[in-house]
C-alpha cells in the first residue's frame, strides 16, 4: 500500500535577482520524514511506492569524480505531465520495464493523468494548479534526491523519447565521469519527423547557447537528460515554463559542471507535435534570452 506523506504550506520568500514570471515561488522541499514543505502549494498528498535506495559508491581515481556503482533501481526518472492521460501509460511502462523508478509530477492536470500514472507503477506528486514544466521538474528532482537517487533523468510525457536512451545517458555519465549527460537529436540519431521550422529554431537556440555559455552543445532544448546526484543538487530552476531548458545549461556553465552530449532518438508524431513546445514559444524564449543577455 502506498505511503502517504503530507505536504504542508510554508512562507513564500523572494530570491535575490529572481525576475522570472513566477520566480517568487521556491520549489525546495525540506528533508523531514514527517513533513515535506512545499512553499508554493497548500497541503497536498503524495503517494510513494517503494522505499529509498541505499548508497553504493565506488572509489574514484586521482582527479576523477566519485561515481556510484550503477544499478537501474538507483536511477529515478522525472516526468512533468500536464493532461497526458492518453500517452503516459506507455511512457511509464517502458521506463519501468528498464528497471527505473519513475516520478510523475502531475502539473495541475484536468484529466486522469495522476490516476493512470499511479496505476502503472509511478510515484505521483500533484500540483494543485498548473505551474509549468520548469516548476514540475524542480519538484521531481528534489523528491528524487530526498529518496536517495544516485542518478536522475528527465523524460517527456508525450511519448517522443525512448526509454532505452536513459540507460545510454547513465552509462555515458559513468564512462566520462561527468555530472550531466545531455541528449542530442542532432548527433548520430536523427529526429524523426521534425518540422523544418522547429529544426531551424532549435539550431539557432544551440548556437545562442554556445555563444553565451561556452558550452559546446548541439541541442539546447532537449528534455531528455541525465545527471548524477551531485549534478542535480546544483540545479535550482526559477524559470517555471519552457525556458528552464536554457536555465539548466546556464547553471551547468556557471557551476563548472562536467557534461557530455549523447545521441538520442526523438520521435515526433501528431500527438507529440500538438502537445509539445510550439515554434512560436521557442522563438519567444530565444528573444527573451537575447534581451536578458543585452541587459547583463
Amino acid at each position: 500500500m502506498p505511503i502517504q506523506l503530507k505536504l504542508g504550506a510554508g512562507p513564500r520568500r523572494r530570491r535575490a535577482g529572481d525576475d522570472s514570471v513566477r520566480g517568487r515561488r521556491s520549489w525546495r522541499l525540506r528533508a523531514r520524514p514527517d513533513l515535506w514543505n512545499y512553499r508554493h502549494c497548500p497541503a497536498l498528498m503524495v503517494a510513494i511506492n517503494g522505499s529509498p535506495t541505499r548508497e553504493r559508491r565506488t572509489p574514484a581515481g586521482p582527479g576523477k569524480i566519485e561515481m556510484p556503482a550503477y544499478f537501474a533501481r538507483d536511477t529515478w526518472v522525472v516526468i512533468a505531465a500536464f493532461n497526458e492521460a492518453r500517452a503516459i501509460s506507455k511512457v511509464i511502462g517502458g521506463l519501468v520495464a528498464e528497471g527505473f523508478r519513475v516520478i510523475v509530477i502531475d502539473d495541475g492536470s484536468a484529466d486522469a493523468t495522476a490516476v493512470v500514472a499511479a496505476n502503472h507503477g509511478a510515484i505521483v506528486i500533484k500540483h494543485p494548479f498548473n505551474l509549468g514544466q520548469g516548476a514540475a521538474i524542480q519538484t521531481g528532482l528534489e523528491a528524487a534526491l530526498l529518496n536517495g537517487a544516485e542518478f536522475l533523468a528527465t523524460f517527456d510525457a508525450d511519448g517522443q523519447h525512448r526509454a532505452g536512451d536513459v540507460t545510454r545517458l547513465i552509462k555515458a555519465l559513468i564512462k566520462n565521469h561527468a555530472h550531466f549527460a545531455l541528449g542530442s537529436r542532432f548527433l548520430d540519431s536523427p529526429a524523426v519527423n521534425l518540422p523544418p521550422l522547429r529544426r531551424v529554431l532549435l539550431l539557432l537556440a544551440a548556437l545562442f547557447t554556445r555563444t553565451t555559455t561556452g558550452l559546446n552543445v548541439t541541442d539546447a532544448h532537449n528534455g531528455l537528460r541525465a545527471m548524477t546526484r551531485e549534478g542535480a543538487q546544483c540545479i535550482r530552476l526559477r524559470q517555471n515554463r519552457m525556458a528552464h531548458a536554457s536555465e539548466i545549461l546556464n547553471q551547468i556553465a556557471d557551476c563548472g559542471l562536467r557534461y557530455v552530449e549523447v545521441p538520442v532518438t526523438i520521435e515526433y508524431n501528431q500527438y507529440s507535435i500538438a502537445k509539445g513546445q510550439k515554434s512560436h514559444e521557442l522563438f519567444m524564449i530565444l528573444l527573451d534570452l537575447f534581451a536578458r543577455r543585452l541587459h547583463q
